[in-house]
């Protein structure tokens, strides 16, 4: 398991390499959009599930989704409510995700600001990262640096006091995920955060 500086973590990260971090969730492997075919080799995942596109700030995220003003102000109001923290808004894909994000399904989107003080600080300098779980398909979420780096040795991971190789990283729990759909939101998963389909109205 490479353990870098955050600064290195950042140059790696610009370079294309596949990256893990921590969450307020579970850790995250993690890279830029346009190389996220990568993160579907390390993990075997089927392509048909969808990659998240993690940020630091609402105004990242403009430019991959696409809506009218209405629209917007909707998805606004979610955001604002529930990030940063453990809820994933899935919403319409603009033109600028990369196919490689989303193979099954290109017109949609997953996003989400985790609530964790070191991860804003790494999206806020790489940009929106796609990302998902720290574990093989269909296993169970890792949990700790020393997991992740036995699990996926050529993945890149912070060498930070913040984030102790041992430690449990994050509450071990996926976000709650809720789709935008032309009659409001559908609630795709459960997590901690407990939504009802009726947020749509609130």
């Amino acid at each position: 398991m490479p353990e870098v500086s955050v600064l290195e973590f950042i140059g790696v990260v610009q370079r294309g390499e596949v990256v893990s971090f921590p969450t307020d969730t579970v850790p995250a492997l993690a890279s830029l959009p346009e190389a996220a075919s990568r993160i579907f080799t390390v993990k075997q995942r089927s392509p048909d599930k969808p990659l998240i596109l993690m940020g630091a700030r609402v105004e990242d995220f403009k430019p991959y989704v696409q809506g009218s003003e209405k629209d917007w102000a909707l998805w606004e109001a979610m955001m604002t409510r529930y990030w940063p923290g453990q809820v994933t808004l899935v919403l319409p894909a603009s033109g600028k995700v990369p196919p490689a994000m989303t193979p099954g399904d290109p017109q949609t989107l997953g996003l989400r600001i985790p609530d964790l003080t070191i991860a804003q600080e790494i999206l806020a300098q790489t940009g929106p990262l796609a990302t998902t779980s720290a574990n093989l398909s269909g296993e169970p979420p890792l949990e700790t640096l020393a997991d992740i780096g036995a699990a996926f040795p050529s993945v890149f991971t912070l060498s930070h006091p913040d984030v102790p190789p041992h430690a449990k990283l994050g509450n071990g729990q996926p976000s709650t995920v809720a789709k935008w759909t032309p009659t409001g939101w559908v609630i795709l998963r459960q997590g901690n955060v407990v939504l009802s389909e009726a947020s749509s109205d609130e």
